[in-house]
């Protein structure tokens, strides 16, 4: 299989820091935007095996929504991310992030996978599914 030629957004949520009284807070635009540029730089610095950054585009404006659970504003910081990957396991890790939002393939037109191709998918998901499940889990025993 030829490398795959992928566009893939994260949008990465700021919770506003509040500070002592007129002192330090920070709105959530711009911890959004710090933990964006955090992000993108770790991203750029730190390579991920068999992905491949070819481009990351951070003008997609900041944006926030109304959190029906928490009742308060919530704010997201998006980048566009384009890239090639080796294989589709690979692609896997780097997508299996909470702040993945879409994935767009623009090359090949079609994919045509093995038996073999399958099954090594549905390992690699469970996996990267497995080590999603204990960091939230760690996050979780962390506020406790």
């Amino acid at each position: 299989m030829s490398k795959l030629k992928i566009k893939v957004r994260f949008d990465y949520m700021g919770k506003s820091k509040g500070g002592k009284l007129f002192m330090g807070g920070k709105d959530s635009e711009h911890v959004a935007e710090e933990i964006r540029q955090h992000k993108v730089s770790l991203i750029r610095n730190i390579p991920v095996q068999g992905i491949h950054i070819e481009d990351i585009d951070m003008s997609q404006e900041i944006y926030s929504i109304y959190d029906d659970i928490t009742g308060k504003r919530v704010t997201y910081a998006p980048v566009i991310i384009s890239l090639s990957a080796d294989t589709i396991e690979d692609l896997i890790r780097f997508t299996m992030k909470e702040e993945f939002r879409t994935i767009e393939i623009l090359e090949p037109q079609e994919i045509t996978l093995s038996k073999h191709d399958i099954e090594r998918f549905i390992f690699k998901t469970s996996e990267e599914l497995k080590e999603y499940k204990n960091y939230l889990e760690r996050r979780i025993d962390s506020w406790k």
